[in-house]
């Protein structure tokens, strides 16, 4: 596939989403990141909407109560080119992975009745399995199959990429770190995929733009969430990150930048009013007016990079490379692409900003956004201690399009209600804790003694730091207990345990034959499971790095379960080091196998003795036929 962004990045991609009140066209352009080896970005084409696209002619919206769902991002901006989260749909629950993207506002995943669709990281949906899904039937307000039956969308998308299907409805979960219940909400159920859709690892997408069909324009309608999202991505080499439907309390340094939906005539995507960029303490010499060209400055949580226009481009690149004296421009890694590379930075993220300078992006309220080196460079692939910029041209085209990087390690508040986005600089993976809003914090373990390595969690605050989960050197281990509580009733998840267990073993990334339970209990109103997790058959122990992540995973609330498990809460852990093993233990697969070499060789030598025996006693009793014979005396008759 050509570097398409090298030609038009923003494009023009006219097609029909059907929703149950009006059509709302919205897309995402899948196109390769620019360095080798990655799989596609997701990049937005803006285009005008039509009047009565958007939900915001719909007037003000009634917030029943005020809550949110707190979910977690996976997979790595850089390496996948997405981000995505959790999602369960139906019952019974189903899981998908869907990737988050403000450009697009329908949700969809594969339905399994869908014959060209690619292969996934989940199964795909089973509308059949539900109790509670409901096909959106046909009615004059949306596009409808050619049976007149159901309600149908389809998207389409620059690369040649597309996606199409029906129109249902069914309950949604948002897992167990969400206080937000599982709701009703309309989404696609694919019948066919196409080019990188196809291809991807993803499920799926989660639609989070402005439109009639975006999850989060359907919450705020049932007035469960109040108008506002929010999106904080991992930073370089870490991945991940978390993501929060409905409002938060801003932190009181948190930056505000305007964003008007009117601006393209109730454009579904999120715009900011940027005026200028400095590049270390000096503003680029540009007219502020660049940056409001034909879409404006358009922010895109399914966007890799940056993309700015031609003259800010060159600015940009000029201040940068000024303020590297002391490294030498190298080639990039791929020799396709002319990207800007530089060595001789060292590999630590943490020192970079000794040797690449700060850049601020201003707002027209005079607000700054100061980013740090990590949210414009990307790692050399090729190259240790290289960094490539991951900035570029956006062709011709007058738009700027800012994409993940430039709000790595970032708390992103899309406050649609007050038409403005906030960025607050923070690192990701301490979201929850730095923001006093975890209800069960993480622990502190205590060092372990003996045997065990075991840790309690107190009612306490959340602390201000992430915690770590020290396990004594490197320990071979054999088992690890968890001791848990969830808000759910012993009658009501009884019968659901094997269930819970797979979802727990599908989180962790294990197999479910190595999660075990250990005791059930009821707790008052709530149920005291103990789980086990043994090493895998081709494993003999769990490493110290896996059983800590697994740890941490549990403490700070990770592990995402469908909301009809509840909420939950880790009350203790312990680590069973591998047991010491015997001699015989040890070495019997070394004696087994030396036994029966001996017992081989000595059938082999008895065989051949046995052969050897047999062919002589044959070569003593061969006479030839002329052979002279002992004269024999005749014995009278």
């Amino acid at each position: 596939m050509a570097r398409a962004f090298s030609y038009l990045l923003i494009t023009f991609s006219f097609f029909t989403v059907v929703s149950l009140a009006q059509s709302s066209p919205s897309a995402s352009l899948l196109l390769p990141p620019p360095h080798a080896g990655s799989l596609p970005a997701m990049l937005l084409p803006l285009f005008l909407s039509p009047p009565n696209a958007s939900r915001t002619s719909s007037g003000p919206r009634r917030l029943l109560q005020r809550s949110n769902a707190r979910m977690g991002l996976y997979d790595d901006l850089l390496l996948r080119g997405y981000y995505t989260t959790r999602l369960w749909i139906g019952t019974p629950p189903q899981r998908f992975a869907l990737i988050v993207d403000t450009g697009s506002t329908v949700t969809y995943v594969p339905c399994s009745s869908c014959q060209q669709c690619g292969t996934h990281q989940d199964p795909k949906f089973q509308p059949e399995l539900s109790s509670t899904y409901q096909p959106v039937k046909c009615n004059l307000d949306c596009n409808c199959d050619n049976e007149k039956v159901q309600c149908v969308y389809e998207r389409q998308y620059a690369e040649m990429s597309s996606s199409s299907g029906v129109l249902g409805e069914d309950v949604v979960s948002f897992g167990s770190l969400s206080n937000l219940e599982p709701q009703r909400a309309v989404f696609g159920c694919e019948n066919e995929e196409t080019g990188d859709l196809f291809s991807q690892r993803a499920d799926g997408i989660m639609g989070l733009g402005r439109g009639d069909l975006s999850l989060v324009d359907q919450l705020v309608d049932k007035g469960v969430v109040s108008d506002s999202f929010s999106l904080c991505y991992g930073g370089m080499d870490v991945g991940g990150g978390a993501m929060v439907l409905g409002g938060i309390s801003p932190p009181t340094d948190m930056v505000f930048t305007d964003s008007d939906p009117f601006r393209d005539g109730n454009s579904p995507y999120y715009n900011i009013d940027l005026k200028n960029i400095h590049v270390a303490g000096k503003p680029l010499l540009l007219n502020p007016r660049v940056f409001d060209g034909k879409h404006g400055t358009v922010l895109d949580s399914g966007t890799t990079y940056a993309y700015l226009p031609e003259e800010v481009f060159l600015a940009f690149k000029d201040a940068i490379m000024k303020e590297l004296h002391s490294l030498q421009k190298i080639r990039g890694p791929d020799p396709n692409y002319n990207d800007i590379c530089f060595s001789g930075a060292g590999s630590d993220v943490l020192e970079l900003s000794k040797t690449f300078p700060a850049v601020d992006m201003v707002f027209s309220n005079g607000q700054k956004l100061s980013l740090s080196p990590e949210n414009y460079l990307f790692r050399h692939s090729k190259e240790h201690g290289a960094y490539c910029l991951g900035v570029f041209q956006n062709g011709k085209d007058p738009t700027t399009l800012l994409g993940g990087i430039v709000v790595r390690n970032t708390l992103v508040t899309y406050d649609r209600e007050h038409s403005k986005i906030g960025f607050w600089k923070t690192n990701c993976s301490e979201l929850w804790e730095r923001l006093h809003k975890s209800g069960a914090p993480p622990p502190m373990p205590s060092a372990p003694n003996g045997k065990n390595s075991t840790a309690e969690i107190p009612p306490t605050l959340a602390p201000t730091k992430a915690p770590h989960y020290v396990l004594p050197g490197e320990l071979q281990i054999g088992e690890i207990t968890f001791d848990i509580i969830f808000n759910v009733s012993y009658s009501d998840l009884e019968h659901h345990i094997t269930e819970l267990a797979k979802f727990i073993a599908d989180d962790l990334e294990v197999n479910p034959s190595q999660v075990h339970l250990l005791n059930f209990t009821p707790n008052g109103n709530d149920s005291l499971i103990r789980w086990a997790i043994f090493p895998a058959d081709s494993s003999n122990y769990i490493s110290n790095a896996t059983a800590m992540n697994m740890i941490a995973r549990f403490a700070e609330h990770q592990v995402e379960l469908p909301g009809t498990f509840g909420s939950y809460k880790l009350v203790r852990w312990s680590i069973e080091p591998l047991a010491k093993r015997t001699w015989w233990q040890q070495n019997y697969p070394i004696v087994l196998i030396a036994i029966i070499g001996t017992l081989l060789i000595g059938l082999s030598a008895s065989g051949m003795w046995f052969i050897y025996r047999n062919r002589q006693q044959k070569l003593t009793a061969y006479k030839p036929v002329n052979a002279a014979v002992p004269e024999q005396e005749l014995q009278p008759i």
